[in-house]
């Protein structure tokens, strides 16, 4: 993302760090744990790879991450630092105020894709729907995209 100056303010400085709306949901799927960039993907439907791995440069640039290689084959991991730790206030906020007024309810993802998000608060609770079986077959990506209408 490209920085412009600031006018000395907290609130556009704390704007400019967090970016855009990936930024954030990046720090929601890194609160539980590192991440692989594949997983990230995953979670993060219908973000592109180009646009994901330039927001990891961004965040890993103003240190809100850090990017570690481990394990025999190459691979690389992201976990938040904890500058990118003080976001998780802000996300949880975030996520009330969307409670409150009713935006995009928990069980809308639930019944769409058999799973609560990460930062959600059901996730550490009992349900009355059966959790999402493993073995069972996982719709594509494509299948799960929302289909683009050409005017």
């Amino acid at each position: 993302m490209r920085r412009r100056e600031g006018d000395g303010c907290p609130v556009s400085g704390a704007l400019q760090l967090i970016g855009d709306k990936w930024t954030l949901l990046v720090v929601r799927d890194l609160a539980r744990g590192p991440r692989r960039t594949t997983e990230l993907i995953a979670a993060l439907h219908p973000i592109s790879s180009r646009t994901l791995v330039g927001r990891l440069r961004d965040m890993e640039r103003d240190e809100l991450l850090e990017r570690r290689h481990s394990g025999g084959p190459p691979r690389v991991e992201y976990s938040l630092t904890a500058r990118g730790r003080q976001l998780l206030p802000l996300l949880d906020a975030l996520r009330q105020l969307g409670e409150t007024l009713g935006c995009n309810q928990c069980e809308d993802r639930n019944a769409r894709l058999g799973d609560y998000c990460d930062a959600c608060p059901n996730n550490s609770r009992e349900h009355d729907s059966p959790p999402a079986r493993l073995d069972a077959p996982q719709p594509s990506r494509r299948e799960r995209d929302d289909p683009i209408v050409l005017l």
